[in-house]
């Protein structure tokens, strides 16, 4: 039992530490909320010619400012077809209103972002952990009336998330601590001075997952989230973030 923790005690510093640390930097908490609904669509209609798709139903709440306020939402529906009981791909689109300090605060106005997106995840199970890798793709357009914008112009970022579980079954068989990050890259884009080109940002987890059921997981944790802004006006950004999330698999 001493051993697992002090691997999750190494896994965590390892992951915090991963958070780069700026000069000028603006902070602030936040909490979020999600909703995540993975459908198979075979089990939910009884076809057995659907077994292999998948609809991705997720929403998020996020507020900020000390967690005073709407900060920024996201609607992500999508479509996936799983390769196999590990590999499944995806495809999908989300919506993204977005108000300060996302927004510029400094007479910013809040703005709309549209995005096209496509994944792949792998998940696997192992005798210390369940695991998973998320490798996402999107395609992102802004409001016209944003810093920089340029005429409704694309934006291409790549995302890659990894996770772990560790089951906790010396405390009790639904509890899990969780550990992971999602390290995002700017690629193209036509929004110079206000997306740079590289290192966007990071986001760490860490926390406890409960298995509700077979259908429903929950998560709670903090999230350190750095944003990287190196020739913006604007600072960088580090939210403290407590994130709760609901996970549905039916």
């Amino acid at each position: 039992m001493f051993k697992k923790l002090k691997l999750y005690a190494v896994a965590v510093c390892s992951l915090l530490s991963t958070q780069v640390q700026a000069e000028d930097i603006v902070q602030d908490f936040q909490t979020w909320g999600l909703i995540h609904a993975n459908v198979n669509l075979g089990n939910v209609t009884g076809n057995e010619n659907l077994k292999n798709w998948r609809l991705w139903l997720e929403g998020q709440g996020r507020f900020g400012n000390d967690s005073s306020q709407f900060t920024q939402a996201i609607i992500r529906p999508g479509i996936g077809y799983a390769i196999n009981d590990k590999v499944t791909i995806w495809a999908g689109y989300a919506w993204v209103p977005n108000a300060k300090p996302i927004a510029n605060p400094e007479g910013g106005k809040n703005f709309d972002e549209n995005r096209i997106w496509q994944q792949i995840i792998y998940a696997d199970t192992f005798s210390f952990a369940r695991f998973q890798s998320r490798s996402r793709f999107e395609q992102r357009f802004f409001d016209e009336d944003i810093p920089e914008p340029g005429p409704n112009h694309v934006a291409y970022r790549f995302r890659q998330l990894i996770k772990f579980a560790f089951p906790l079954t010396f405390i009790h068989e639904n509890l899990s601590f969780i550990v992971q990050d999602e390290l995002f890259i700017n690629m193209a884009t036509a929004h110079k001075g206000w997306i740079t080109k590289g290192f966007d940002q990071n986001r760490g987890f860490v926390g406890l997952g409960w298995k509700f059921n077979k259908i429903a997981t929950g998560e709670i944790g903090y999230m350190n989230q750095l944003i990287n802004r190196p020739h913006n006006t604007r600072p960088d950004q580090m939210m403290h973030i407590l994130g709760v999330n609901l996970f549905l698999t039916f």
